[in-house]
């Protein structure tokens, strides 16, 4: 990889082209390693697979140049509707197009966390504050709520997306409904609320900026705190005296203020606001799952000076963590320190990430036998579309960045922390739409494996 450059991984294409090889010239069997792999995911406690991402094993596609690939189709259908659903799709129907592809079939699962779900809430938001103009409701009740989810899900997969977006992204119909929230009513909610204040915060936000000095956030929190209040004024409660069931309340007001923005933006800039909202969240926390570390313990803890042994069973373990999905830049730093004081706690004190040189590109989804990862830009970004390559996403390739071992005299590493320096982390904003490799081949042959990786 190449410090600075960013890449569009086309991928779709590439993906028909390994299922046509699989299905008609068997080209699939699975390696003994990738059964390994495999068996591990179904039980943490098995060993982890013996062959580590730097023993090279042979790529799934030959390294010859593909045949030409065919034009990219859709395959659109036409969804079956309920006819039962106030919502006016015509004024979301860019936030549709756009979910689809971020949420498109083969990749919703391995984007789900910081691109397709946090676009699919965004435009069901979009969808409830644009409708709002006419019914002069925030919120729908239960059975609308079923019918208008069950109709946008429709929508999605005649487009592409996966049919299963409410499991991966955890949308049920009363994620449409108001909640606990009181309020839902237009007139009600801005007699309440220095509407005035909110949208002069929030109608356009520093997507850097935003997440460290939190002025939007703050005012979408102080407006759900006052409506919220609504329930208790009306059952004659002191809500010090219901401090877990007012924090529910709060988060459920704080939907219901998310669709009053989207009602007083545009569509497209509604999409921005409620974006860039969502990846402040989505940046604090590493979203991978963490399997038992007794192994890498053992190999590598304090008194274990077989380096060879250690790196070993660090890499195994590292492979598995490669399998599970795309991250941002600051999302894998974060997860560097979950590790590192993992590891810590069981006993190994010594620097291992230097030891091994693991780097924060080791955290995210990888390439089969390749040396090539992907790291998402730290912003807010979608999937593209290109009829004649498929899908295509864009990677932050800034990321032969050391991973950092945390110190317990250091505070955790953050974006916003001015005192901590992080070496050569790459900039918020390096990701540019646009910027391919000059080397296709490596591309396809990862974006090939990654995809086969993906179907096991």
């Amino acid at each position: 990889m190449r410090d600075g450059v960013c890449s569009n991984f086309s991928v779709l294409s590439v993906f028909l082209l390994v299922l046509f090889l699989c299905l008609h010239e068997s080209h699939c069997s699975l390696p003994s390693y990738m059964k390994g792999s495999v068996l591990m995911e179904k039980s943490s406690d098995a060993f982890l697979p013996e062959i580590s991402p730097s023993g090279a094993p042979q790529p799934f596609l030959p390294l010859l140049a593909p045949s030409p690939l065919t034009p990219f189709t859709t395959n659109s259908t036409i969804p079956k509707l309920s006819g039962l659903c106030s919502l006016n799709f015509s004024a979301g129907e860019s936030m549709i197009s756009m979910t689809s592809i971020d949420c498109w079939a083969v990749f919703a699962s391995v984007l789900a966390n910081v691109i397709c779900c946090p676009q699919l809430k965004a435009t069901l938001h979009i969808l409830i504050g644009q409708s709002s103009k006419d019914t002069n409701l925030l919120a729908l009740n239960g059975t609308l709520a079923k019918h208008c989810l069950s109709d946008v899900e429709q929508i999605l997969v005649s487009q592409g997306a996966s049919d299963k977006l409410h499991q991966i992204c955890s949308i049920h119909p009363s994620s449409l409904t108001e909640g606990s929230c009181p309020v839902k009513d237009v007139n009600e909610f801005e007699s309440i609320v220095d509407s005035t204040k909110l949208l002069s915060a929030c109608e356009q936000i520093d997507l850097v900026k935003e997440c460290c000095n939190q002025i939007c956030q703050n005012a979408i929190l102080e407006a759900a705190r006052k409506i919220a209040l609504k329930a208790y004024e009306l059952l004659s409660v002191d809500p010090a005296h219901a401090l877990p069931e007012h924090s529910t309340r709060v988060d459920d007001c704080k939907n219901i203020v998310l669709r009053w923005l989207a009602s007083k933006l545009s569509p497209g800039r509604a999409k921005g606001v409620l974006r860039g909202l969502s990846n402040c969240n989505v940046n604090k926390v590493c979203p991978l799952v963490f399997p038992d570390t007794r192994h890498v313990a053992k190999g590598c803890g304090n008194g274990t000076s077989n380096q060879t042994a250690c790196c070993s069973s660090m890499d195994r373990y590292v492979s598995h963590l490669q399998k599970q999905s795309l991250i941002t830049n600051l999302q894998a730093l974060d997860c560097a320190a979950s590790l590192g004081m993992k590891l810590q706690k069981a006993n190994i004190t010594r620097n291992i990430y230097n030891l091994c040189r693991i780097t924060l590109k080791d955290f995210s989804l990888q390439a089969v036998g390749q040396e090539s990862g992907c790291l998402l830009p730290s912003l807010p970004s979608d999937a593209t579309l290109d009829k004649s390559s498929g899908i295509s996403f864009i990677c932050d390739l800034n990321d032969n960045i050391p991973a950092p071992w945390p110190s317990s005299s250091q505070l955790p590493a953050s974006s916003c922390n001015k005192t901590v320096k992080i070496p050569a982390l790459p900039a918020v904003a390096s990701a540019q739409s646009g910027l391919y490799s000059e080397d296709i081949m490596p591309r396809l042959l990862f974006t090939s494996s990654m995809v086969l990786m993906m179907l096991l």
